[in-house]
């Protein structure tokens, strides 16, 4: 198998699944809470939410010699009514919340913001990004994530797969993080299972995050033969 030239970097485990299907993983980070695998032309790793848990899936992944593209990936919400859940979009500008830092990504036609904050975004937060920073996305490690590449003077690319719409809202997401920034999901399915008026919202957030994961796993599949 040729050196790898991508790393491409989630948060969780599910956001990779389709990706790495029928991969070897490192059975030793998986000890740690990092899930990473090799595939031809790339390595891939998801360690958990957050700024801290990036930043160790991507130590991990550029243990590999000849990267040269950081790809963050994943799951991200739509902060503008013209983003819609279940598409895939790719950032040109990626903005971390705390400090107001920008980062330039890949340059495409439409200007596209991303905005990384430490909490999974409601609709109040979506709408204060979209109002501060003409956010159209948000997500939790994408600017942590730039903010390496640049230091190690790297490429970077952000490509997201939208989770849920500008106006969704689902209370309390952010209880169900561990310690290690995994996603509780048997936790969050007993939550939501004791509750049937959130039903409909969970369903419709699972549906359209498979959706969007589907299409999100074809073009980084396009973009690492490409890259061959």
């Amino acid at each position: 198998m040729p050196a790898p030239r991508i790393a491409i970097i989630a948060a969780l485990p599910r956001e990779i699944a389709g990706l790495v299907h029928g991969a070897h993983e490192d059975s030793k980070l998986r000890r740690h809470g990092v899930h990473l695998y090799h595939i031809e032309g790339a390595v891939v790793a998801a360690a958990g939410m957050g700024s801290s848990r990036a930043t160790l899936a991507l130590n991990a992944a550029l243990q590999a010699e000849g990267i040269d593209l950081i790809i963050s990936t994943g799951l991200a919400g739509a902060c503008s009514s013209a983003i819609h859940a279940g598409e895939v979009v790719e950032a040109t500008t990626v903005v971390e919340a705390k400090t107001g830092e920008h980062f330039q990504a890949f340059e495409t036609e439409t200007e596209r913001v991303l905005v990384t904050t430490d909490v999974i975004a409601g609709m109040r937060e979506k709408a204060r990004l979209r109002d501060s920073y003409n956010a159209a996305i948000v997500d939790m490690e994408a600017a942590t994530l730039a903010r390496l590449a640049l230091a190690r003077g790297l490429r970077f690319r952000a490509i997201k797969g939208i989770s849920d719409a500008h106006d969704f809202e689902m209370k309390s997401l952010s209880r169900f993080a561990d310690a290690r920034g995994h996603f509780r999901t048997g936790a969050f399915a007993l939550h939501t299972a004791l509750r049937p008026q959130s039903w409909s919202s969970a369903m419709r957030l699972g549906r359209d995050s498979n959706r969007a994961l589907t299409r999100l796993w074809a073009e980084l599949r396009a973009i690492v033969e490409t890259a061959k």
